[in-house]
C-alpha cells in the first residue's frame, strides 16, 4: 500500500464470488485510473467457502491499490460485518461502497464529482427514485419496495433506498459507521438511517442495475435475519435499549 493516502477507498464485501471476482475487480481498477485518482480497494472478505479467499489474496499481491482481509468462518457470511471493518480500514478521503456484481464506474464518477464540490457528504446510488433503471427479476425489486417501506414506517426512513451503492466523505460517516449496532443486511440500512437522522448532508443519485450473476444468499435465507436487526434497530432507536437476546 502506499505511504500517501489515497484520495478513494473503494469497500466491496464479497462471498463465494470465484465466478467474477477477478475479472470484476480488474474491470473496477482499470476504471479507477481512468479517473486519474490515487485510489485504494478493499476486498471485504466474508465466509466464502469457495475460492474466493484465495482469488482474493492472489489480487492482492499482484494488484497496487489492491488489498484484502476476511473475516468469520467458511459458510457464515456477514456482509454489514464485512462492510463495517471495511469501513474503519479504509484510508481515502472518500469512501464508495460497492457491489461485486456491480462494480459501477459511472456512480463512481457521478458521486465523487458531488463530494468533491461539496454538494453532499453522503450520496446514495438509489435503484428505486425515478430516473433510475432496475433489471433486476420482478421478485427482488418488489422485495426492495416492500423493504423501503417497512424501513419508512418502522424507522422514519425518508429517502427511496438504503442498500447498493454508496459514496461519502469518511471523516464526515466513518464515525456515524462506528455507531452502528446491527450486521448483516441491515447494516447499510442503519448507516444511512443514522446519517440521515443526525444530520449529516446526503443527496440520493439515480443508478441502473443489472445482476452478473443470482444473488450469493437466497432471499428466504436472508429475511429472518433481517427481521431480526430490524427489531433490535427498533429498539436502539426508539427506546435506547439493545436487548442482548437479539444480538
Amino acid at each position: 500500500m502506499a505511504s500517501s493516502p489515497p484520495e478513494i477507498s473503494v469497500v466491496i464485501p464479497v462471498y463465494n464470488e470465484e465466478a467474477i471476482l477477478d475479472a470484476s475487480v480488474r474491470e473496477l481498477a482499470a476504471g479507477l485510473k481512468e479517473l486519474g485518482a490515487r485510489y485504494e480497494i478493499w476486498i471485504a472478505e466474508n465466509g466464502s467457502r469457495d475460492q474466493t479467499r484465495a482469488l482474493a489474496a492472489d489480487l492482492a499481491r499482484e494488484l497496487a491499490g489492491v488489498e484484502t482481509f476476511s473475516i468469520g468462518s467458511p459458510g457464515h457470511g456477514d456482509y454489514g460485518a464485512a462492510l463495517r471493518e471495511g469501513i474503519a480500514r479504509a484510508r481515502g478521503e472518500f469512501v464508495i461502497c460497492e457491489e461485486i456484481d456491480l462494480c459501477d464506474l459511472d456512480f463512481h464518477a457521478r458521486a465523487l464529482e458531488r463530494l468533491r464540490a461539496g454538494a453532499a457528504d453522503f450520496i446514495i446510488g438509489s435503484k428505486a427514485m425515478r430516473g433510475s433503471h432496475d433489471r433486476r427479476p420482478l421478485g427482488r425489486r418488489v422485495a426492495t419496495r416492500v423493504y423501503n417501506g417497512l424501513l419508512r414506517v418502522t424507522l422514519g426512513f425518508t429517502g427511496t433506498d438504503t442498500h447498493g451503492l454508496k459514496a461519502f466523505r469518511r471523516s464526515v460517516v466513518a464515525p456515524v459507521a462506528q455507531r452502528c449496532i446491527v450486521n448483516h443486511d441491515v447494516f447499510a440500512s442503519e448507516l444511512v438511517i443514522r446519517a440521515q437522522r443526525e444530520g449529516v448532508r446526503m443527496l440520493e443519485i439515480p443508478v441502473s442495475l443489472e445482476e452478473k450473476r443470482a444473488p450469493s444468499v437466497q432471499l428466504r435465507r436472508r429475511v429472518p435475519k433481517v427481521l431480526k436487526c430490524l427489531l433490535r434497530l427498533m429498539l436502539s432507536i426508539h427506546l435506547g435499549v439493545d436487548p442482548e437476546w437479539l444480538r
